[in-house]
């Protein structure tokens, strides 16, 4: 096999792993996605995608990544959310992960509910803080799925245009 086709596999690879890590918090999302382009590119020897397009898409990735860590933060602080419910809610996000699909959806509201609770909160403000948490999580995802999709499409153009 020629190494031209094992990095276009190589990176088609890479992709589909970033769209997956836009759901799932153990892949890095949107930056494995974009360096699977950047590769795509540099082993089409930046023909079918320049640096122009390359630069857009970098944008949104480092986009991506602020809005990850606003989108969940944004949600808690905005109903007081102490820092054990913060660290709550990323363990319960990465425990969530070994009881998928529901793991993902469940792991972060109670992890933020456990922190929240280890402070020394009673259970509504607990509970109130772990649904704030969750929202923020999940609008997150929905943007970076929008972003993902973004990406996906200027590349693929860009591509084949």
């Amino acid at each position: 096999m020629e190494l031209q086709t094992i990095l276009y596999v190589l990176a088609a690879l890479m992709m589909v792993g970033g769209i997956a890590g836009v759901v799932l918090p153990v892949l890095p999302g949107l930056p494995l996605t974009f360096a699977g382009m950047l590769l795509a590119a540099w082993a089409g020897g930046f023909e079918q995608v320049g640096w122009v397009t390359l630069t857009v898409l970098a944008i949104l990735t480092v986009l991506s990544v602020v809005v990850d860590f606003l989108s969940t933060a944004m949600g808690a602080q905005r109903v007081g959310a102490s820092r054990k419910a913060i660290i709550g809610s990323v363990i319960g996000t990465f425990a969530g992960l070994l009881f998928l699909p529901i793991g993902i959806f469940v792991g972060p509201f109670a992890g933020a509910l456990i922190g929240e609770m280890l402070h020394g909160r009673e259970l509504h403000q607990a509970a109130k803080v772990g649904l704030a948490t969750w929202i923020g999580l999940i609008a997150g995802m929905v943007l970076k799925v929008g972003l993902a999709f973004a990406m996906l499409a200027l590349f693929f153009v860009m591509w084949f245009y």
